[in-house]
């Protein structure tokens, strides 16, 4: 029976293997939603009592549908699920705040393309990603649904 996932469970499926991605949804210029999957990882240090897990991070191109989309409106929400049963997903509503200082984009492209790719991947996805051009996005979370066991 599927239930609430506490604190821990949240931030062991969010940070754990396997590494799940997220699909991200934007909104278009005429309203729509834009849906686009992301890499990402948590920024636990900044976890406070109106974002326990702290900012959810990715990088996106400046031209990009989605990073355009950022640009101009900040509300964003991400799926991540596990696709295997039990079957279990979180939901995260909130702000994006959007930067392509060059540091922040090649320090965090680095420490996601460790999660996605291994570590010894790591500083040559970074190298790739964090150019001119790319942005850091962090998405501050509003709102968290997370639940466990939809199939249990």
């Amino acid at each position: 029976m599927a239930r609430p996932m506490n604190a821990d469970e949240l931030l062991a499926f969010l940070t754990g293997e396997p590494t799940h991605t997220g699909k991200l949804a934007t909104i278009r210029a005429d309203g729509r939603a834009h849906v686009a999957p992301v890499w990402f990882a948590l920024d636990t240090s900044t976890a406070a009592a109106d974002s326990p897990i702290g900012d959810v991070v990715f990088n996106t191109g400046t031209d990009t549908l989605k990073g355009r989309n950022l640009q101009r409106d900040p509300r964003v929400s991400i799926c991540i699920d596990d696709e295997v049963p039990p079957f279990s997903f979180v939901t995260i509503d909130g702000i994006a705040t959007v930067s392509a200082v060059l540091d922040d984009v090649v320090h965090w492209a680095t420490l996601i393309a460790g999660r996605y790719m291994g570590q010894e991947n790591a500083a040559a996805f970074g190298r790739r990603n964090g150019v001119p051009g790319e942005l850091v996005v962090r998405l501050r979370p509003t709102e968290i649904v997370a639940v466990a066991g939809l199939a249990e």
